[in-house]
């Protein structure tokens, strides 16, 4: 069954839209359909060839490799933290370190979001380690969802690290990228020539447009400012850095095209080759583990063991996927405005990246929003 080309076409139109404006420098759009790429469509400054960083949606490709380990039975989502990783929190308190799980590290209850982590500490696993050995908790783990935007998924790779026995850059090349045939995936690009012959398809960052007055961010959200987190504008600008590119965040330094991002989502949707346990993918893909309301959203998280979850609650939009998926919708949002996500009631997948970082706390999400509802319709249910 092919894909309703009017709505593609309407699809296609609103995402150039910002491009042609001159507000964005460029973007990519993807739709993967029955296993295949079925549109990949590149705008402004960019090739099909060009790369982005697509910040949280590698969290989705972290959480695919884990679910690969828990299949193998070499992972359990119920182990502590301490138990693979003994340098971990040394402050001891009760419900403290001994009550992080690595199922709490991906479903955002872990209860550290705000524990410092960055140069020059993250350049080095040492440093990494020994900045693990100083946190301390913000609230009892396990007690409640907020988001961590690095702090969980630091962790999560050396677990992995520890589990599989190889870095966790190498893991996600090994078990995911080449699997599938997608080369240029990676988290980390490699060090020297190679990486720097790669760097230099990654399309460079800029900041465009203005922030919200007080006002609109009222009318819009009910409050006068959005809560300050790690993922300023500033921190994020810092990808263009060959050396945080490198350094493959394991939260957001995932590098790819927005093709290679929706035939990931495809392979989440159709397990080729049996490279995951269906159960394992089953669950991680569609099983709700936390239903804590998002501190700032104020409604049900609604994450899986790695992704977030449409739901049924009319609520879609505000997790990243528009207003016409199905409630068993799946996927991961980026910075900037990435968008990742598959439905299995229609066999699609979405990746939308650009490189265009947007000032304007209202106009992104309503990008993002239409996009993702105009996607949804692509494809008959």
């Amino acid at each position: 069954m092919a894909l309703d080309k009017r709505a593609v076409d309407d699809l296609l139109t609103r995402v150039h839209r910002e491009v042609d404006s001159g507000l964005l420098p460029s973007c990519q759009v993807a739709l993967g359909y029955q296993g295949e790429l079925a549109v990949f469509e590149t705008y402004g400054d960019a090739t099909p060839e060009t790369r982005y960083v697509v910040f949280s949606c590698t969290k989705a490709i972290m959480a695919a490799a884990a679910w690969q380990l828990i299949g193998e039975g070499l992972l359990d989502p119920a182990v502590t933290v301490v138990e693979v990783i003994p340098e971990f929190m040394a402050e001891s308190r009760p419900g403290g370190r001994e009550a992080v799980t690595v199922e709490s590290l991906m479903t955002h209850t872990a209860g550290f979001p705000h524990a410092p982590m960055g140069p020059p500490e993250w350049w080095t696993r040492e440093g990494r380690l020994e900045r693990f050995s100083q946190w301390r908790f913000n609230w009892d783990p396990g007690t409640r969802f907020e988001y961590h935007p690095t702090t969980a998924h630091w962790v999560l790779a050396e677990v992995l690290e520890r589990v599989a026995g190889m870095d966790y850059r190498d893991l996600v090349r090994r078990r995911i990228a080449l699997p599938l045939d997608l080369p240029r995936l990676r988290v980390g690009l490699p060090p020297g020539a190679e990486g720097a012959a790669e760097g230099a398809t990654v399309a460079e960052l800029v900041a465009r447009g203005e922030p919200c007055s007080r006002d609109e961010l009222m009318a819009a959200f009910g409050v006068p400012e959005l809560p300050v987190t790690e993922v300023t504008e500033e921190a994020l600008l810092r990808f263009n850095d060959p050396r945080y590119r490198e350094l493959g965040v394991p939260g957001g330094g995932g590098i790819m095209t927005a093709a290679d991002l929706a035939l990931f989502y495809q392979a989440l949707l159709h397990n080729p080759g049996g490279l995951w346990d269906p159960d394992v993918l089953a669950d991680g893909t569609g099983r709700v583990r936390t239903t804590y309301p998002d501190p700032f959203l104020g409604m049900p998280a609604l994450r899986t063991l790695g992704v977030v979850v449409a739901g049924d609650d009319g609520k879609s939009s505000f997790r990243g996927f528009g207003k016409t998926v199905s409630p068993r919708a799946f996927g991961h949002g980026g910075a900037g405005g990435q968008i990742g996500w598959a439905d299995p009631a229609t066999g699609l997948s979405l990746a939308y990246c650009t490189n265009g970082i947007d000032a304007n706390q209202i106009r992104q999400p309503r990008r993002g929003v239409a996009i993702s509802s105009l996607a949804g319709v692509c494809a008959p249910r």
